[in-house]
């Protein structure tokens, strides 16, 4: 994935898994419909065999970030995650002002 220069916006989503019944479906259409969405510039995601994963998401404004989260079927997977996937979970919202790299991405 390539990222866009700074400014741009980030979601950080850590959760940890209490259930995984239906939940990759349901991330993997959560993503096709970010993929849509104004302001959407990509995804990383990773998540380990305890459960214990990380999405960052990347977005051109604050205001794109809050428009996905007003999503009607968003919202809807939202509280699915909060009766039924996670067992909890961290939202972080932050600007990226500098990026740094070093080598070669790969498979990211």
């Amino acid at each position: 994935m390539q990222k866009p220069e700074p400014p741009y916006w980030t979601v950080i989503f850590s959760s940890e898994l209490a259930e995984e019944e239906g939940y990759g479906d349901m991330s993997q259409r959560m993503v096709e419909m970010a993929r849509e969405q104004q302001g959407f510039l990509g995804v990383e995601s990773a998540r380990d065999p305890s459960g214990l994963g990380i999405t960052v998401s990347y977005w051109r404004t604050r205001e794109d970030i809050a428009a996905w989260g007003a999503v009607l079927e968003h919202r809807a997977a939202q509280d699915l995650g909060h009766r039924k996937w996670y067992r909890w979970y961290r939202l972080r919202i932050a600007r990226i002002d500098e990026e740094r790299e070093f080598g070669e991405q790969g498979g990211v």
